[in-house]
């Protein structure tokens, strides 16, 4: 089977890693060169500090020693430069900075005077020297020692140290010492480099974890634009093409199909009683049976097909190159696939379809156009006995040509051509009238009276129940106005679709024609359907509710019929229970039909509700009907369906009850 993947932008997710990597690298960058000025300065400063500790280290132990000795004066407070050396402290100086250069310890050293007068030199020279202007020298004239990282053919730390007095500790001078730097920069170097493999290594790793991330980020997002895409064109339970995917390829297959002189067929699928498996045994169940059917589907169809789910049960498919007789084969293989026998909850199941096939282009060549022909074909198909249908043109349509009574149904309303027919309701024990149901007839200008049966489901179809239920119930509560005056207090019963309770503004709709009719709202009851309650259960609920709340009856119509989970009925406010006529018919002599009739009557009154047998039309089943508890009948016994002044007030049923009173 044909199905198109959805691509990942991986051209744009390739360009977003791009960026990110080298967005990322930036940051790193600059803090691996910050990370590195700031150790280099950390270790020019670590150089000054040794510096100045090994000048201060000169200081104590060469120079003091040699100018403070016991055979020479103590200095006081002078300037050397007025005072200067003795020649015994200039000798005792010369010996020990000989030593000192010798050993490779100092490179030069001077005593200097604030003045900038050289009152030593090593090397005897008593010029040149660092500027009396120059901070440094301020400094240390002042007490405060500085070093300077001097760069040349080699490395000096030029240290500019105060000459303090040992009797005062005032400073007399200044020391001017040249250190040998190499050494102290090779090893602050080696530690410079080894520091900066390791924050690089550091930054390196960090970096790739950052491209990881920023990798691992961008693959995430392409998987998450491409589970976006798939997940917008394909249905989540059976992993089919949706309704938008199909309309989109289906498009493109019909045009290029339209400009190369293609052809094949359009297919609409609908499976038989889908709604019974989700009614008796959950929709778990059904969800299981819609992906059986698929993978069903997918076995049959071949890699150009196109198959998606609609919605519901409702599948379609585009089979291209395919003529009428070989689109029917196909879609019988489909059918015999399908009716192949599942087992779901441990019920064994035979899977059932309708199929409409529309052909391209002698049956159009616009998806719209042939989906809905395929539609009318399938529609004829479920109506009828064959399944897989072709469209054949004209005449081919819904049942009862749905599509021309929608149409005639809408002038209907507004020639006011619906009429209604009223039957009674009646209690069991006394054959008194307790309501009548309105039955909606259409008086045909062409075709006479016209049953519900004939033109109500095309109603239902199409919409036009939402305002044909309300000129309903507005012609009803005006006959109630009739019947009242005429001394009659029977209540009316309409009957309300799914589509009325879904469709929004519905109870305030009953309450407006309640106030419209000067009715009270217990003397109305609305009739659902049982399947009624399978639907948007949430939003029938909280209709039916609002509409009970305004003090209206609900009656939950042909009980029995549609499979509904009993939870359903529970909380809601049902007034009464209408037993189908497929099990009360049978009453008289089927044990099953009586078992289940008890049972819907105990399960009733259990609930409070009063009940009422559909479709009475012997004495012999009223009869079993009071012997088992039911508290109203309705059937051709009774009364068949009237206009209001036909409706007598009492019937022939007392006989009946006299009768059974009379044999006991």
């Amino acid at each position: 089977m044909w199905k198109r993947r959805a691509r990942p932008p991986v051209r744009s997710t390739s360009r977003l890693f791009a960026t990110f990597a080298a967005a990322s690298l930036v940051p790193v960058v600059a803090l691996g060169a910050l990370v590195s000025q700031d150790y280099s300065r950390a270790a020019a400063e670590q150089g000054r500090a040794q510096g100045l500790a090994q000048a201060d280290v000169i200081t104590q132990m060469v120079i003091a020693p040699a100018l403070n000795s016991e055979d020479s004066p103590a200095f006081g407070s002078d300037d050397l430069s007025r005072r200067g050396l003795t020649q015994e402290q200039h000798d005792r100086m010369r010996e020990a900075t000989r030593l000192a250069v010798y050993n490779g310890s100092v490179q030069h050293l001077r005593l200097r005077g604030f003045s900038g007068r050289v009152i030593f030199s090593d090397d005897g020279s008593t010029s040149s020297g660092v500027p009396v202007s120059d901070p440094d020298f301020l400094a240390a004239a002042n007490g405060e020692a500085r070093a300077r990282v001097i760069t040349g053919r080699t490395q000096t730390i030029r240290v500019m140290q105060p000459m303090l007095a040992s009797a005062t500790g005032q400073s007399i001078g200044v020391i001017e010492v040249y250190l040998p730097y190499q050494k102290i920069a090779d090893r602050l170097q080696a530690q410079v480099e080894h520091t900066y493999w390791r924050i690089g290594a550091g930054l390196a790793a960090l970096y790739l974890v950052l491209a990881l991330l920023a990798w691992w980020i961008t693959r995430s997002l392409r998987r998450y634009a491409a589970d976006q895409r798939h997940n917008a064109l394909h249905d989540a339970l059976t992993g089919l093409p949706n309704r938008t995917a199909f309309r989109t390829w289906a498009e493109a297959r019909l045009d290029r199909a339209a400009r190369d002189g293609g052809h094949g067929a359009v297919v609409l699928v609908d499976l038989n009683r889908f709604k019974e498996v989700n009614d008796t045994l959950g929709h778990h169940a059904g969800d299981e049976l819609l992906r059986v059917v698929s993978q069903r589907f997918r076995s049959v169809l071949g890699r150009e097909d196109i198959l998606a789910r609609l919605g519901g049960d409702e599948f379609a498919l585009l089979l291209p190159g395919l003529d009428s007789a070989e689109a029917v084969a196909l879609m019988e293989r489909v059918r015999d696939r399908l009716a192949e026998e599942t087992v779901l909850d441990g019920v064994p199941l035979s899977i059932e379809a309708s199929f409409g096939i529309a052909l391209y282009p002698e049956h159009g060549s616009q998806l719209q156009e042939l989906k809905q022909r395929a539609d009318i074909a399938m529609y004829q198909g479920k109506r009828g006995t064959v399944d897989v249908v072709v469209y054949s043109g004209e005449g081919a349509g819904h049942p009862h040509q749905w599509l021309v009574v929608q149409a005639e149904l809408r002038h209907a309303l507004e020639r006011d051509e619906l009429i209604l027919h009223y039957q009674p309701k009646v209690g069991v024990t006394d054959g008194d009238v307790h309501a009548l149901e309105a039955l909606v007839r259409w008086q045909h200008p062409q075709r006479g009276l016209v049953p519900p049966g004939d033109f109500l489901p095309a109603a239902e179809h199409s919409g036009l129940i939402v305002p044909l239920t309300e000129w309903v119930l507005r012609r009803a509560l005006a006959d109630q106005l009739g019947w009242t005056a005429a001394g009659q207090s029977w209540a009316v019963s309409v009957n309300v679709s799914a589509r009325n309770l879904e469709a929004p503004g519905f109870p305030a709709l009953v309450a407006a024609l309640l106030a419209e009719a000067g009715t009270a709202p217990q003397r109305l009851v609305l009739e659902i359907t049982e399947t009624a309650l399978a639907g948007d259960v949430e939003t029938v609920e909280r209709a039916i509710g609002e509409v009970a709340a305004l003090g209206v009856g609900i009656s939950i119509d042909d009980f029995g019929a549609g499979y509904t989970s009993l939870s359903h009925l529970r909380g809601l406010p049902v007034t009464e229970i209408k037993i189908d006529r497929a099990f009360v018919k049978d009453v008289a002599d089927d044990p099953q039909s009586r078992a289940i009739v008890r049972s819907v009557i105990a399960l009733a009154h259990g609930l409070g509700s009063r009940v009422t047998a559909e479709g009475v039309e012997t004495a012999e089943v009223y009869r079993w009907l009071i012997e088992a508890g039911c508290d109203e009948a309705q059937g051709y016994l009774i009364g068949r369906p009237a206009p209001w002044p036909q409706v007598a007030p009492t019937f022939a049923v007392p006989t009946v009850i006299d009768t059974e009173r009379a044999s006991r």
